[in-house]
């Protein structure tokens, strides 16, 4: 699941990074636990892991949290309640939900917000509200996508990301001392059309870069739920046994620890790996006669 603060509060946490980064965390919690236990929904107790980015494929800001969440949790009969099969949980529900508690918490926070430029009339409480108006309006971006070569698979395509920067070497193409060329994806285009390269100049690149670069100290993998730090372990060695799930003996290799490599192909339309089915020779070219 993906969860994606709009332009107008990006902007705000642009120059609050740390307040609204962390504050992104806290409501999309408080979001995906109260939705899922409900009874009209799940009625459970769930856990998830989040990873906070701040990025586009441009390197423009776009701050966005991508959360790994089992397909159920816990009942409050400690039994495993599963989703229903291709359905989590609404996301025009989630949405509304996650919108309404962002902007109360931002609100609730306005003093200890700083602003500076463009937005520095935000410092008067009734600019600041008129400011958020269209926020209020807007349907808030959340996604949700099942795995659709299994749990391996995103654990492994998300591992990619969990501690690189904004950019991969692998995406630049060329410089010198005036500008930089890289390879970007616009997500809003269907088709291989939507891969091209886009050049910056030098000082518009580094700022890019540094944009993305989070506060001191900053946790950018939070664990939540069930999966919370204090009581995971507990938790983990429960469902296990509810959904009997054998667990590797001491001494063992912990299963959960060694993630499958990434595939090698990826379909550019759709995102799925690609399984290579049967590997054909060149055929060789016939000689000419002598």
């Amino acid at each position: 699941m993906v969860f994606t603060l709009p332009a107008q509060i990006a902007d705000i946490a642009y120059q609050n990074p740390a307040l609204v980064y962390d504050l992104l965390f806290k409501v999309t919690s408080e979001t995906l636990r109260t939705i899922a236990a409900d009874p009209k929904h799940l009625g459970a107790d769930i856990g998830f892991t989040a990873v906070l980015h701040t990025w586009g494929s441009a390197m423009t800001h776009h701050p966005h949290l991508h959360c790994i969440v089992p397909g159920g949790g816990l009942n409050p009969d400690g039994e495993w309640q599963p989703c229903k099969r291709g359905f989590f949980l609404p996301v025009r529900v989630l949405s509304r939900l996650f919108r309404r508690l962002f902007l109360r918490e931002l609100t609730a926070r306005r003093d200890q917000l700083t602003f500076y430029g463009a937005l520095e009339h935000l410092t008067e409480p009734s600019a600041f509200n008129q400011y958020l108006v269209p926020a209020r309006q807007l349907d808030w971006v959340v996604y949700a996508k099942r795995p659709f070569s299994g749990p391996e698979a995103v654990l492994a395509y998300l591992s990619q990301y969990t501690h690189r920067v904004a950019i991969s070497n692998r995406r630049l193409i060329a410089y010198d001392a005036d500008t930089v060329t890289f390879k970007w994806k616009d997500y809003r285009i269907k088709g291989n059309k939507r891969y091209s390269t886009m050049s910056l100049t030098t000082d518009e690149f580094i700022r890019r870069f540094l944009i993305h670069i989070l506060p001191h100290r900053f946790h950018r993998i939070r664990h939540y739920g069930l999966f919370a730090n204090h009581q995971r372990q507990r938790n983990l060695q429960s469902i296990r046994g509810l959904l009997d799930v054998t667990v590797e003996k001491p001494g063992e290799p912990d299963r959960e620890l060694t993630l499958p490599k990434p595939p090698s192909f990826i379909c550019r339309t759709c995102g799925t790996p690609l399984v290579i089915i049967e590997i054909l020779d060149r055929p060789q070219r016939s000689r000419a006669p002598p």
